[in-house]
């Protein structure tokens, strides 16, 4: 199983920006469909956005759609979540998974890296 590390997090206030960044170690992401999902205190992981291996395909949960950009650079081993116009409730720890495409439930995942903190002040 690819091991995935998430990097990038921080605290910024809201309206402001962070990239989040979801490196592989011990296997290639290029053949790899990646989902970002996000776990806030209380609540469950759920779903962010999504990018087929190629990068053809993008697919993002409503609640970020026109905010956030998923890309990838398979020459790095790279996969990215941009954020932009942050707001407290994007408040979460953000983990990156290997996905199945149309599979957006984070229960159907059991391979989970340590997570990134992001924090957004009012």
């Amino acid at each position: 199983q690819v091991q995935l590390v998430e990097s990038g997090g921080g605290l910024v206030q809201a309206g402001g920006s962070l990239r989040l960044s979801c490196a592989a170690s011990g296997r290639t992401l290029s053949r790899l469909n990646i989902g970002w999902f996000r776990q806030a205190p209380g609540k469950e992981r759920e779903f962010v956005a999504a990018i087929t291996w190629a990068g053809v395909s993008t697919y993002y949960a409503d609640s970020v759609k026109g905010r956030f950009t998923i890309s990838r650079d398979n020459a790095k081993n790279t996969v990215y979540l941009q954020m932009n116009n942050l707001k407290p409730e994007d408040t979460a720890v953000y983990y990156c998974a290997v996905v199945n495409w149309g599979r957006w439930s984070a229960s159907q995942y059991d391979y989970w890296g340590q997570g990134t903190q992001v924090t957004v002040s009012s």
